[in-house]
């Protein structure tokens, strides 16, 4: 009788509680949040930062390696002078320390103020709290790094053709690119159903910049936002590799020029000397596919290095990257990963369709991004599986739990 009596008025004192609970004002309650005791911000984000960073030493460690073997390569092709890290520097600095960070911060106040209403200032506090700013820099931290990065690509880039002594492979794989279509190039049959002006306009604006926002955006997304911690460290080693294999070992080995520069190369101007004419005649446009090749060869004749110089075609990058992307989101939605897909295969036809490569370039890259995705997928799984994989651990008191592989 007595325990029955106890638990009734327990039970009566809850429910006291929760009312009076239910009934204090919320900004009470934000300034209770705001006031209760915190560690001091500068501190606390120093030392996250610093934490980051320090997760993040094998990427840095692997910049640095690549770096050096690139110079080293230059070095023993004589060809030292072709090295290029200040074309990339303002560049960078406009993309990565000015643009994406204002557009990430723009994208969050945005969401603050359309779904917290009157508590935006305590959402504010959390999506600002010193672990999550100290995620943001360190990333911003990393893609400046890869800066040196990518100066090291071009250098390396540049030096090839003079590694090789020109383009000796692009006669054998315009050839095979014929035999997978029955004998005719594969550009001949995108032009005879797409041959037209306005299709040409969308294909260049495609290729030469929205590419460009998915593939470098994507980048900075993962590097800075806590939400893709489980996939951070992957990814960014994966769109190395795919630069490094694709982009240079392959390149390397089967060194070729393009549809575009085919005639340069080996003397016969016929063979794609349609195509060529008909990208001529949007050449006047700074973003036509026409403009940027001349301006690559422009470079390539001179021997002087310039932003994205050099030339090599098989396998493409461009095709390399755009697959590294959709193989991400696929692990994460099969439906998302299927448009992702079909988007791959729009841009694999612009290189076709804009002479930049032979189609045989786009299967190559898609068949060594994929062993690349899935050989590191393995030897570094993920915190979560498809649907959770960017999904981070939330440790007790709202922080960041450090979900990274690394």
């Amino acid at each position: 009788m007595r325990q029955a009596s106890y638990d009734l008025k327990m039970q009566r004192t809850s429910v006291t509680e929760s009312r009076h609970s239910s009934a204090t004002p919320y900004w009470m309650s934000t300034i209770r949040a705001i006031r209760s005791p915190k560690p001091a911000y500068a501190p606390e984000f120093a030392r996250r930062l610093l934490g980051r960073i320090r997760d993040d030493a094998p990427l840095y460690l692997a910049i640095a390696a690549y770096t050096l073997a690139g110079l080293v390569f230059l070095t023993a092709t004589g060809r030292s002078d072709l090295a290029t890290y200040s074309t990339y520097l303002t560049k960078w600095c406009v993309l990565f320390l000015f643009l994406f960070p204002i557009i990430a911060f723009a994208l969050h106040w945005a969401k603050l103020i359309h779904r917290f209403n009157n508590r935006r200032w305590l959402a504010a506090t959390r999506v600002f709290a010193p672990d999550k700013v100290a995620y943001f820099v360190s990333g911003i931290c990393l893609v400046m790094a890869l800066m040196f990065f990518q100066g090291t690509f071009t250098s390396v880039k540049n030096g090839l053709s003079a590694w090789q002594g020109g383009f000796p492979y692009d006669r054998l794989l315009a050839d095979l690119d014929a035999a997978l279509y029955l004998g005719n190039d594969p550009w001949r049959l995108l032009y005879s159903v797409a041959k037209t002006d306005w299709f040409l306009s969308i294909v260049q604006l495609n290729y030469s910049n929205l590419w460009f926002i998915i593939c470098f955006g994507a980048l900075f997304y993962v590097a800075t936002s806590p939400k893709a911690a489980a996939i951070r460290t992957r990814y960014i080693l994966s769109f190395m590799l795919v630069w490094i294999v694709v982009g240079n070992l392959v390149a390397g080995t089967l060194l070729s020029a393009g549809p575009v520069y085919y005639g340069f190369v080996t003397g016969d101007s016929a063979r794609f000397g349609e195509q060529v004419a008909f990208l001529g005649s949007a050449s006047g446009s700074a973003a036509s596919a026409a403009f940027y090749q001349d301006y690559l060869w422009d470079l390539h004749q001179k021997g002087i290095t310039g932003f994205g110089s050099g030339i090599s075609a098989f396998p493409s990058v461009h095709v390399g990257l755009i697959t590294l992307n959709a193989l991400f989101v696929w692990d994460r939605s099969r439906v998302l990963g299927a448009l992702a897909f079909v988007y791959v295969a729009f841009v694999l036809m612009s290189s076709v369709y804009l002479a930049w490569h032979y189609s045989i370039d786009g299967y190559a890259a898609i068949a060594l991004t994929v062993g690349i995705h899935y050989a590191l997928r393995k030897w570094l799984p993920d915190a979560g599986r498809r649907g959770r994989a960017s999904r981070v651990p939330v440790a007790a008191g709202g922080e960041v739990a450090d979900a990274s592989p690394a």
